[in-house]
């Protein structure tokens, strides 16, 4: 059985304003995961950039993994190859994480169901510019 991103689900993670761990956010302004993660800081949201430099990124120190991140995560947001999204999923699960956003693109049926087994809300192959919009945010 595939995942089917629940709507109330997004609406209540990009409305409600939370603290989002963007893994795979770089000083690179040409990525998406930069484009993005300022529209979600936009939104209302704090942006914790993860990426191994562990680069400052828009205004916010980053951390080299989701483990360094002090404090309370509510969204992983999720910007690296599926083949890796699964252990970004784990280390977002071990962290005590609210929520996983798989980005489009990004799929893995088997981490998103270890999330949601874990208590997690699980968002996969979409993205935020994509859905703000049809919830009515923007």
């Amino acid at each position: 059985m595939s995942h089917t991103n629940d709507p109330a689900v997004v609406k209540r993670l990009l409305s409600e304003k939370g603290r989002w761990a963007v893994v795979g956010l770089s000083a690179n302004s040409d990525r998406t995961a930069y484009g993005i993660a300022a529209y979600v800081r936009d939104l209302g949201h704090e942006i914790v950039p993860v990426h191994p430099k562990a680069e400052t990124v828009h205004g916010q120190q980053g951390y080299a993994s989701l483990a360094e991140v002090p404090g309370e995560i509510d969204v992983v947001d999720v910007f690296v190859n599926s083949e890796l999204a699964g252990a970004v999923v784990d280390e977002a699960i071990a962290r005590g994480a609210r929520a996983v956003w798989l980005q489009l693109g990004v799929v893995d049926e088997a981490a998103a169901r270890r999330a949601a087994d874990a208590g997690l809300d699980v968002v996969m192959d979409t993205c935020p510019a994509i859905e703000a919009p049809i919830v009515g945010l923007v």
